[in-house]
């Protein structure tokens, strides 16, 4: 047996014993309720009906002493007759023979025979047997047999409802073992995703997450080829070219030594661009936060982008509605801006333009860079944020795929989202969206 049988069988049994001994104590509590409440019950109407039949026969009685002026001569038929439907024997005591007041024993029940207001007598009615036992025996043995069958209906739905706790989760155990071994294609069964309740949130949630570990464990993969693409041209180039300078097939000259110099600025940019990527995912922990109108940080770093946009024929506007506050970091936030206007820079041609505009939209103050550049393939927009990621445009660009990696990092960190989109008819708009600060006290 594998571990995780071990571990889900002994679940279940631990599932079924709890179950088990809460079906036992339930039913045995109810079993004890359910017999004293019929032992009081019976015996407490046993001794209504005792009562009530000699109450009967002591009326009976009164009307036959009044019939016959007296004990003398009374026909007590009447009342023998009462007493004998009640199952009891009939002895009636006239008043002076010293029969009231007489304690009332066990099995014997008495009442006084009252004429015109005056009590001449009792009528004691003695009952042979105890009706009652024969009564609640019978109610036990059907509170006992309702009992057995209960138990038993509770042990088969325990072992139920322990097994279909613990098989599904066996089953997305041995699947996790399977995944942690290195199969990323092992996924929990339908059945398990498709289950209502927390089985089902388990699975999906085990799914989710496995799914999340393969694109993160390709983005690493991708990532670790990119560097190594990055970083390998610039040193070919550069072990060949010192390898001809080192062997004197080449002399040092002012271009040569600026090509290399080139190469160097190269390797520099990427590890660069890698470390500020690095510091990025890591700025959650050392934002220094405090409101800002984020209009007038996106006009600040339009300005300062101002000249370089003008180098390159493109036209830059803003449009920012005032009082757009958000609590964040003013240098990340520049960064996030500037990012995204170096972007554009990038892909934008001479004659394309560029918008960037601030406004409130419900509870978000939403940062929008819109440009009329080419625009990004539909092919290559989900992955425009992906760490090392370069499309079809970028191998002319010359970018690294750090940028917009930067920027979600960053947005993330504020608590915001950020997304691209571009219609077929060109054009790319970047929409970042922060949570609005709240109002102040």
């Amino acid at each position: 047996m594998t571990e995780a049988a071990a571990a889900s069988g002994s679940l279940r049994r631990r599932l079924l014993l709890a179950f088990v001994l809460v079906a036992l104590t339930s039913v045995a509590v109810m079993t004890a309720l359910a017999l004293v409440g019929a032992a009081r019950g019976v015996a407490a109407g046993q001794s209504a009906a005792r009562a009530d039949a000699a109450a009967a026969a002591a009326s009976a009685a009164g009307r036959a002493y009044t019939a016959a002026g007296g004990w003398e001569g009374a026909d007590l038929a009447e009342a023998e007759t009462v007493a004998a439907d009640a199952g009891a024997r009939l002895v009636v005591r006239p008043a002076s023979g010293g029969g009231h007041g007489v304690p009332q024993g066990e099995g014997v029940v008495v009442a006084d025979v009252v004429v015109d207001g005056d009590v001449v007598g009792s009528a004691r009615l003695i009952f042979g047997g105890d009706s009652a036992q024969a009564a609640l025996r019978t109610a036990g043995t059907w509170i006992l047999i309702a009992a057995a069958v209960g138990l038993v209906v509770a042990v088969a739905a325990a072992w139920f409802v322990s097994r279909s706790i613990a098989l599904p989760l066996q089953r997305v155990a041995a699947m996790a073992r399977t995944f942690a071994a290195g199969d990323t294609a092992a996924r929990p069964e339908p059945r398990d995703l498709a289950a209502v309740g927390e089985i089902g949130d388990v699975a999906r949630a085990f799914d989710e997450t496995a799914d999340q570990l393969v694109r993160a464990d390709d983005a690493r993969r991708r990532m670790a080829a990119d560097v190594a693409h990055e970083l390998r041209t610039p040193l070919a180039v550069l072990r060949a070219e010192l390898e001809e300078l080192s062997d004197g097939f080449a002399d040092p000259s002012p271009e040569r030594l600026a090509a290399l110099h080139q190469q160097t600025l190269r390797l520099g940019r990427v590890v660069d661009d890698l470390a500020e990527l690095s510091a990025a995912e890591g700025a959650a922990a050392s934002l220094r936060r405090a409101p800002l109108d984020l209009g007038d940080l996106a006009t600040a770093a339009v300005e300062a982008s101002r000249g370089s946009f003008a180098a390159a024929g493109i036209a830059v506007t803003t449009a920012a509605a005032p009082g757009v506050t958000v609590l964040g970091d003013r240098d990340r936030l520049h960064q996030v801006t500037g990012n995204l206007l170096a972007n554009c820079l990038r892909y934008c041609r001479s004659g394309d333009s560029v918008e960037v505009s601030v406004r409130a939209a419900g509870r978000d103050a939403v940062l929008s860079v819109a440009d009329t550049g080419p625009g990004i393939p539909s092919a290559d927009l989900p992955h425009v944020f992906e760490r090392l990621w370069r499309g079809r445009a970028d191998v002319d660009a010359g970018g690294s795929g750090i940028g917009l990696a930067v920027v979600q990092e960053l947005v993330r960190a504020h608590g915001g989202t950020v997304t691209a989109q571009s219609p077929a008819a060109g054009g790319t708009t970047i929409e970042v969206r922060l949570p609005l600060a709240p109002p102040a006290p």
